[in-house]
């Protein structure tokens, strides 16, 4: 193994200057673990572009190509916990394909071999692509991204025959259930169904090419014991109940044949029914705490979109605090849940289109783009919380409430009639303190649905009125300077002098509750400041505020 590692070693020594797929370190002694991952993102974002299995960092080497040795990663244990350390935070928890040690005359020399980006799927490094350019470290950019991520359109995952398998290794019962479902999505060709057999009947589904079976037919109709022939991909659904404190009180796994084990995840899940006072009304309102709809959609969506070249499952989160949280691997296609909402149209690219196609087909979900958007529709309607999503770490998941949180508000918001549904998912946004992009920040103003300062905004005074929220805009919102410097002034006449710890007793539970504390802290000191610059204020020789006047 030496033998070829110097062999590499030498190659790499002999080019003339660092490249976009070689990089040398001199790391004699320590190197910083988040640029170790920012290297790794790049050089196998780039070794994928170019066409290379691996690209490789070199540590003991100056850039210079004058070997100077290293004592970084001194023992196999600290190799091994850096290859750890590498797969937390990027896509797939791709990690080093391995770390080879020589000792040189020279001194010690560590070579990182980094495998190339899979086919369609850039790596990402705690969130964030990486490149280069030459011999720099950059973010990857978008023409190279989309050049990566083009790739998956070329193969289909999910299209691929399954060699070795045959109709045996596929569930009876799902394939009944199947027929069944086929029926009611296509009733004009429902009376044929019953007269073709069974390699006839998956091949018009799209499930089977040309009776041979693919990794859809696995997926979606196999016996739990076929699941290898997707190997190293899984089928997996895991259903986990939350108590309250967010410890597992239950779990249950399930596999193959997705078709079936989809409805096995549904009847797990709990739908309470959830009762609420109506007003001007003696009855309750009683609603199912989780729309059907709801639990299928997030559910067949993260079958149909799930990256199963990641080799993850699927997680189906039931918590006693009234949320369900379903989540999938890889990343959201459409790039965001706005874009989803306001196209309210089908997307041209799917992750999985065989797979996609053939759950068309058997009626568990459509292309229309219409899916997302009745959901948040849904959860309107019954003025509970819209869902949530998280796009973050090459994953989607999303978060639905099963409650109200604020009947008065949800309600009054909800039958606003000038609010488009958009609109409400951007004051949604805003009630729950969640992080708004500058053009949602430009909208929201020119409409003037919302007041304040970046990045501490909350609903503006006609939302407010409309809503019945006064008490809380006006919380949020706080009171004019002047009204503090008042409580100060006369602070000062009564008592003479005061420290800045009395100002802030006089005045924090008084400031915006749209601030943090530091925020108010600060907020503090600047009214000081000002009063002091009006020549209303000054400091004494002890360090203690009095009145300008009085001195």
């Amino acid at each position: 193994m030496n033998e070829s590692i110097e062999i590499i070693l030498d190659h790499l020594l002999s080019v003339t200057a660092e490249s976009e797929i070689v990089e040398f370190k001199e790391a004699k002694n320590q190197f910083d673990s988040n640029e170790l991952g920012k290297y790794f993102s790049a050089l196998s974002n780039e070794a994928n572009l170019r066409g290379l299995e691996s690209s490789w960092l070199v540590m003991g080497v100056s850039n210079t190509r004058k070997i100077v040795g290293t004592a970084y990663l001194s023992s196999l244990k600290l190799i091994n916990e850096c290859k750890a350390s590498i797969a937390q935070h990027t896509t797939g928890r791709i990690t080093f394909r391995e770390i080879h040690e020589f000792i040189h005359p020279s001194g010690r020399i560590l070579l990182f071999q980094i495998p190339n980006a899979p086919k369609g799927f850039p790596i990402a490094w705690k969130g964030h692509y990486y490149g280069r350019d030459g011999e720099q470290l950059n973010a990857l950019n978008l023409e190279e991204i989309e050049r990566i991520r083009s790739q998956s359109t070329k193969e289909d995952w999910s299209a691929g025959i399954c060699h070795g398998a045959t109709l045996n290794d596929l569930s009876k019962v799902a394939i009944l259930q199947a027929r069944e479902a086929f029926k009611k999505k296509n009733q004009n060709l429902a009376s044929n169904v019953d007269e073709w057999d069974d390699v006839i009947f998956l091949n018009k589904a799209k499930i089977l090419i040309n009776g041979k079976v693919t990794r859809t037919a696995i997926l979606l109709l196999g016996l739990p014991e076929s699941e290898h022939f997707i190997s190293p991909a899984i089928a997996r659904i895991s259903w986990i109940l939350k108590n309250k404190d967010n410890e597992p009180k239950d779990y249950e796994h399930f596999t193959c044949p997705f078709l079936l084990s989809a409805q096995s995840v549904f009847n797990k899940i709990r739908i309470l029914k959830y009762r609420y006072m109506q007003e001007h009304s003696l009855f309750p309102e009683e609603v199912d705490q989780y729309h059907p709809y709801l639990i299928r959609e997030a559910l067949n969506n993260c079958i149909a979109h799930q990256d199963y070249s990641l080799a993850g499952k699927i997680n189906v989160i039931e918590n006693e605090n009234d949320c369900l949280v379903f989540s999938n691997q890889g990343s959201f296609i459409p790039r965001s849940i706005d874009a989803v909402i306001r196209a309210n149209a089908p997307e041209s690219i799917y992750r999985n289109p065989f797979l996609s196609n053939a759950m068309v087909n058997l009626n568990l979900i459509d292309t229309i783009g219409s899916g997302i958007r009745r959901m948040f529709t849904i959860q309107r309607e019954k003025f509970f919380p819209l869902p949530e999503y998280d796009l973050d770490n090459e994953r989607v998941e999303v978060t639905i409430t099963g409650k109200i949180l604020d009947l008065n508000y949800a309600k009054k918001l909800a039958q606003k009639p000038s609010l488009k549904l958009e609109d409400i998912i951007l004051l949604d946004k805003v009630q729950k303190h969640k992080r708004l992009t500058d053009t949602e920040i430009k909208y929201l103003k020119k409409h003037k649905l919302i007041e304040g300062r970046k990045p501490n905004f909350h609903i503006s005074s006609s939302v407010a009125a409309a809503t019945g929220q006064q008490d809380t805009y006006m919380k949020m919102r706080g009171l004019d300077d002047s009204y503090y410097k008042k409580l100060i002034q006369e602070y000062l006449t009564k008592f003479g002098h005061g420290k800045r710890a009395d100002f802030d007793n006089l005045l924090l539970d008084k400031l915006p509750s749209s601030l943090d504390e530091q925020q108010k802290l600060n907020k503090v000191k600047n009214i000081l400041q000002d009063l002091k610059n009006q020549k209303v204020i000054k400091l004494s020789k002890n360090k203690t505020w009095i009145l300008e006047q009085d001195s």
